[in-house]
């Protein structure tokens, strides 16, 4: 089984692309989505516990807990080093059942997969790109959303240049999504066509 790892900077296009390979019939384990999870759940109490009174109505509020730990980096890395270990237990979880049912292809949607040194929990890696101007105005057009903190995003991940060199397959979402779609259909063919070289 190839296992993909999926990621790109903040504005990129990532979860829409992670949708694209969901569309092919590729099974995707979505980080973001674990972690709502755990904030939902069992994890709750544990965030509670580090940082009182981030918990509403039994979750963790992100408004609040992001608050707390973006601009404090000890902070930051409690929340991490809670965090973290639960997120990869759901993974392993996926893997292995993606393995179990004899998939061959699987896609990590991983945001900070440079970041945090997780290549070698991958086989391949595609990151999602698009030009600057493009993130920028994706980006300030959310709610909340300031130059200051686009930019204080921005210092705390791996240069788009840097994840574009560091790719095996690069999916340009600033093309539109008709052209995304047909290179992860590009990059679901090369994948395939290894995979089938891999069973021989």
């Amino acid at each position: 089984m190839i296992i993909v790892g999926l990621t790109g900077s903040i504005g990129m296009g990532k979860s829409t692309t992670a949708n694209m390979f969901r569309k092919f019939g590729i099974a995707v384990h979505d980080s973001d989505a674990a972690v709502h999870e755990i904030y939902r759940g069992s994890g709750a109490s544990k965030i509670e516990s580090l940082f009182p009174g981030i918990v509403i109505a039994g979750k963790v509020d992100r408004g609040l807990l992001a608050k707390q730990v973006f601009e404090n980096a000890h902070a930051l890395h409690q929340l991490e080093e809670l965090v973290h270990p639960l997120v990869a237990q759901d993974r392993d979880r996926f893997v292995s059942r993606s393995r179990a049912r004899g998939d061959r292809i699987v896609v990590l949607d991983i945001p900070l997969l440079f970041e945090v040194s997780a290549t070698g929990m991958v086989d391949v890696t595609v990151v999602v790109s698009a030009s600057e101007a493009v993130q920028r105005a994706r980006v300030l057009a959310r709610p909340g959303m300031t130059v200051e903190r686009f930019r204080a995003i921005l210092r705390k991940q791996t240069p788009d240049s840097v994840k574009r060199q560091w790719a095996h397959f690069i999916v340009d979402t600033g093309l539109g999504i008709d052209a995304a779609e047909r290179q992860v259909n590009s990059v679901l063919k090369a994948l395939s066509s290894t995979a089938m070289i891999l069973r021989v």
